[in-house]
């Protein structure tokens, strides 16, 4: 028999495959029903459609080690691809307590997208984020397709029922699992799952499917907003930075648009109304001389010299920090805690020292550029090279045992310069530290 549910599936994932081709399908495999409904379809479509059925086919589970139960899923997850022939990751996760974020929220985070994909969910979200007092993108719930890395994250069962789901995976004879903790009602989810929404429904019988259509419509005016503030963002920010000049040309409304767009290309964690508030008004009122930030949970701004940087806290840096460097077995060293990578080539200059020590900034360093130039002090060095003053500590110096040899990969001493007799048999290369300049 026909199933209606497995024939939308195909069409969303042909429609997908001829728009962008496909390399394969990986299903996140909870164990629960919802999950186990959409490994089941997409076998199904596979089986059914020959374009489809050359895609190879992978679950994912992951395991977040919250659960006492959690090993009996993972084992349970493996013996159901093991019956449908389905090859399995089962992926350890630890999930960090935030502060600002809820345990439930982390969970949800480190998995990169729950696992309940039925249209309750969609409800479910809608009315948790209003409470929160979200926007349009909030407000759109859970999209039906987001880019995920270099593909394509797919809730292609957002417009089937619980119900729905429920009865094809029992009509199939497969088992599943369920979470204890899904009747907690010390979570949000689960209280609007258990409270409100059967309130809702008694009433409104319709209402998860209108809201479906809700956050439908709010999906798409999110991505007109999208799309003016993407616009915007090349206008204000063309450099990756946002010039306060050029925010300030923009209405209210859109630097709002703008500056969110820009804070999420800067992979930092959006900030709720009243930090977003802070930053129009506090670092564009703020000294020109001044360097203000404003902070929140997984982000922060800063503004110096009449732009805004955006970045995630990173680990603070001591100063104390040294790092040996045998550069001539080890061409790179990697610098930690997200402050890059350097490389020397080539592996023999004439007179460097074998092993060098790279450190960082501490206080009173002097360096000469220049041959017959006295000794600047670093702290110079590095305002006229234009460093950020935030990222001044994050520099490496290159040492020999008794002097800075190098400052970043722009600053060489002139002993150095003179040792390797010109700047291009030293080629000293600094990556991945982010904006520094």
């Amino acid at each position: 028999m026909k199933q209606p549910l497995v024939a939308a599936l195909s069409a969303r994932l042909r429609a997908l495959h001829a728009e962008r081709p496909l390399r394969g399908l990986c299903v996140a495999l909870s164990g629960g029903v919802d999950s186990v409904a959409l490994l089941l379809a997409v076998q199904q479509a596979r089986r059914n459609d020959a374009q489809l059925r050359r895609l190879p086919l992978r679950a994912l589970h992951v395991h977040h080690h919250l659960r006492p139960e959690a090993d009996v899923w993972a084992r349970h997850c493996r013996r159901l691809c093991r019956a449908h022939g389905v090859s399995l990751s089962v992926r350890h996760v630890e999930v960090p307590r935030t502060k600002g974020t809820s345990l439930e929220a982390e969970a949800r985070r480190v998995r990169y997208a729950a696992f309940e994909v039925a249209l309750r969910a969609q409800l479910e979200t809608m009315l948790l984020q209003w409470m929160r007092g979200a926007g349009v993108a909030g407000l759109a719930a859970m999209p039906t397709r987001a880019p995920l890395g270099r593909g394509w994250l797919l809730r292609p069962l957002l417009t089937q029922s619980r119900a729905t789901l429920a009865a094809f995976v029992q009509a199939s004879g497969t088992a599943t699992v369920e979470d204890d903790s899904n009747v907690d009602e010390r979570f949000d989810r689960n209280y609007v799952r258990r409270r409100i929404v059967p309130l809702l429904r008694a009433r409104w019988p319709a209402a998860a499917r209108v809201a479906s259509r809700s956050a439908a419509h709010l999906a798409e005016a999110r991505e007109l907003l999208d799309e003016r503030a993407t616009a915007d963002v090349l206008q204000i920010a063309p450099q990756g930075v946002v010039s306060l000049a050029r925010l300030a040309e923009l209405s209210p409304a859109r630097q709002r648009n703008a500056l969110r767009n820009w804070i999420a290309g800067c992979g930092a964690s959006m900030p709720d109304a009243v930090h977003l508030e802070r930053v129009r008004h506090e670092l564009a009122a703020a000294r020109a001389d001044a360097t203000p930030q404003v902070e929140w949970p997984g982000g922060r701004v800063r503004r110096y010299r009449g732009n805004l940087y955006c970045e995630r806290p990173r680990p603070a840096v001591a100063a104390a920090d040294r790092l040996g460097w045998d550069w001539q077995r080890h061409r790179s060293l990697d610098l930690g805690a997200g402050r890059g990578r350097l490389r020397l080539a080539p592996r023999r200059a004439a007179r460097l020292p074998a092993r060098l020590v790279v450190r960082f900034r501490a206080s009173g360093e002097r360096i000469a550029l220049e041959p017959g130039q006295h000794r600047q002090r670093l702290k110079e060095v590095l305002r006229a090279a234009g460093v950020l003053p935030w990222r001044r500590d994050d520099v490496p110096l290159i040492c020999s045992a008794k002097s800075v040899l190098a400052v970043g990969d722009w600053s060489i001493a002139a002993t150095l310069r003179a040792t390797a007799t010109t700047r291009r048999r030293l080629r000293l290369e600094w990556t991945g530290a982010g904006s520094i300049r």
